[in-house]
């Protein structure tokens, strides 16, 4: 598809050259009238660095405050940065920002380049007319105005991907091309819905329509990003307990035989499915490793 259809979903652009190796650009614009007042690391639980240029490396420690140019990684643990008092930053672990603050006043701008990892931000109070919040990737723009969403840049095998998850409110995201220009289309990815979006040296484009999120497919630490945020008073597209049961179980094990259910087990975390005493058939075979540790819901299909 060209990249200036207007089909509003599927959007496919051909790209002039590969996007910069290993660097992926999140560009946050918050204006809220009164200025940008404060970015700061609200917590920090586990290993992680700041690398301030005048100073070298330093200890994040709660409540110091961040200054343009600071390079922010975390390790292991969590990692929290408060913008404006109410604007929370989740960073997980094995993720590297770099922070660029210009502006006052009503033109404030706070540039965040996303070097490796996810974060996950929860603009807690709908920001006030005029206002903006923005997150940029090499290929897409995202557009809120109070909600809860995950963003995840990553590659496998050369091609780089984003993934756009929405826990509570909507965003809107639109594509980004090689030259800079945005898409005129618009996907707009409500509450409990995701969208991934490919891109290799010809192509970007997203990889389905904005489905409902696959949360066992959610890191963990992510998970209990999720959990925090409810309990801070949000009602997000998943409830605690829904959580729970996805990161300490117990799971469903679902036996499939021609697209309709032969059986269900019920599996602590960790513990194994045992192999039914029944067969669905006289000939074929569990498509599965009995000995496999069962960490999430799982189906297993007869071939």
């Amino acid at each position: 598809m060209e990249k200036n259809s207007k089909k509003p979903v599927v959007i496919i652009a051909i790209i002039a050259a590969v996007v910069v190796a290993a660097v992926i650009a999140v560009i946050l614009i918050i204006n809220n009238g009164k200025g940008y007042r404060l970015l700061k690391v609200f917590e920090v639980d586990g290993e992680a660095n700041v690398h301030r240029e005048s100073l070298g490396d330093i200890d994040p420690y709660a409540n110091m405050v961040l200054e343009s140019g600071d390079v922010i990684s975390l390790d292991t643990g969590l990692l929290t940065i408060c913008a404006d008092d109410d604007k929370y930053i989740y960073l997980e672990e094995d993720t590297e920002i770099a922070l660029n603050a210009t502006g006052k006043g009503k033109k404030t701008k706070t540039n965040i380049v996303l070097n490796r990892g996810a974060i996950t931000n929860d603009i807690r109070n709908k920001l006030t007319n005029g206002s903006t919040y923005e997150i940029n990737t090499p290929n897409s723009t995202m557009f809120v105005r109070g909600t809860s969403y995950r963003v995840w840049v990553y590659e496998i095998d050369g091609i780089r991907y984003t993934r756009i998850s929405v826990f509570d409110g909507e965003v809107v995201s639109r594509l980004i091309f090689k030259d800079g220009t945005i898409a005129d289309d618009e996907v707009v990815i409500s509450k409990g819905k995701e969208v991934i979006i490919y891109e290799d040296d010809k192509i970007v484009k997203y990889l389905f329509d904005p489905r409902d999120i696959d949360y066992d497919t959610l890191p963990e630490g992510a998970l209990e990003i999720l959990l925090i945020i409810n309990d801070n008073g949000r009602d997000l597209s998943i409830t605690n307990p829904e959580i729970n049961v996805i990161l300490y179980g117990p799971y469903t094990v679902t036996f499939m035989y021609k697209g309709t259910v032969f059986g269900t087990q019920t599996v602590k975390k960790g513990d194994k499915a045992a192999v039914p005493s029944l067969q669905p058939a006289a000939s074929g075979s569990w498509d599965f490793n009995f000995n496999t540790p069962i960490t999430k819901n799982t189906t297993i299909e007869w071939k």
